[in-house]
């Protein structure tokens, strides 16, 4: 697997129109079935020894995202919420065209996969340490896997940042991100509803995989 296959670029190519597809039409079902059969409760992950935790939901969380407003509980408590699809999709498609563009639509997706059950692992693996019980959804943990490797593809590629007048280098913007993100698991902020050790571990689950696959394939990176 040392050699990269580059496709003819395309703003859409399929493998990310299909998993935007895919995300959005359950975050619509979710948005329909949440007041009747709290829908995101049944897909979302739920802890390890939880009543809730189903084996699917390692897969399945990933499609979803935060509909409504949600107790601690995964029970709705509020209005539509939009950002949490919009923001993901949207760097999906930003970084993840790219990237399937130069590696190919299977290889794509195999990663993002991977990189989505790495993010799960390590939230469950946290969860378990610290007795949390919240329940989790999005693709928030794929999509920094996505991150990273655009990073490590794209060092110096240069990023404008909202609220950040200067544009930034990936790999200084990327390495950013994943410190905030250190910063907030370990801080824990009361209120802080952000899975940051599912981000952290799509985050170095997409650095090992990219790093494996260019073992022997040096001049991609960097």
């Amino acid at each position: 697997m040392s050699d990269f296959y580059t496709r003819p670029s395309g703003n859409f190519p399929p493998a990310v129109r299909n998993l935007i597809m895919i995300n959005v039409l359950v975050w619509v079902a979710q948005v329909l079935y949440d007041p009747k059969i709290n829908l995101t409760s049944i897909i979302g992950l739920w802890p390890i020894g939880s009543e809730e935790f189903r084996p699917w939901q390692i897969i399945t969380h990933m499609f979803a995202h935060a509909a409504y407003g949600m107790d601690i509980f995964g029970q709705p408590s509020g209005g539509i919420i939009f950002y949490h699809i919009l923001f993901n999709m949207f760097a999906l498609w930003m970084f993840g065209r790219i990237l399937e563009n130069v590696w190919g639509s299977k290889r794509f997706t195999i990663f993002y996969l991977i990189c989505g059950l790495g993010a799960a692992a390590a939230h469950l693996a946290m969860q378990y340490y610290m007795g949390d019980q919240n329940l989790a959804v999005g693709a928030s943990g794929a999509v920094f896997g996505i991150l990273v490797a655009f990073a490590m593809t794209f060092p110096n590629t240069e990023l404008y940042i909202m609220f950040i007048p200067v544009p930034i280098k990936a790999k200084w913007a990327v390495l950013g991100l994943v410190a905030i993100d250190l910063f907030g698991g370990v801080s824990k902020f009361s209120g802080d509803n952000i899975a940051h050790f599912a981000h952290l571990g799509g985050a170095l689950t997409g650095f090992i995989l990219l790093k494996i696959w260019n073992k022997n394939n040096r001049r991609t990176l960097y």
